[in-house]
């Protein structure tokens, strides 16, 4: 399934230590910890306790890469949009201060608890 979900474009929960072992030492700051990850073929996203961290490999061989930073406290709101019986997918959508359409919008395969997501969401954007 989790092939099949890739090439829908779906995401898959990835381990936090498996993340921290990939990203811990370029990416986090101190007291920084990896609480949620997701993948999607060679893109990440994880939420910290501190910001979002989207990882986006580009080009054939992946070794141009992305990392963008988004501060909880520049997200305007979020929308969670659930999976339904004959979806494949549950839906994310982020906009960041002063967009009027969502600035990130990601898809996660069925087998992600979206409601985990929203409670980690919800609690670094409406401190």
């Amino acid at each position: 399934m989790g092939l099949f979900n890739a090439l829908l474009g779906n995401a898959s929960q990835v381990s936090v230590e498996q993340l921290t072992a990939e990203y811990g030492e370029k990416l986090l700051i101190e007291g920084e910890v990896i609480e949620l990850g997701f993948k999607l073929f060679r893109d990440v996203y994880m939420f910290t306790n501190k910001r979002l961290i989207l990882v986006d490999r580009q080009g054939l061989t992946g070794h141009k890469i992305e990392y963008r930073s988004v501060l909880y406290k520049s997200i305007a709101r979020f929308s969670l949009e659930t999976a339904g019986h004959f979806d494949l997918d549950a839906e994310l959508k982020v906009w960041i201060s002063g967009e009027d359409i969502p600035t990130i919008s990601k898809r996660f395969s069925k087998d992600v608890n979206i409601y985990e997501v929203q409670k980690v969401l919800a609690r670094h954007v409406l401190n």
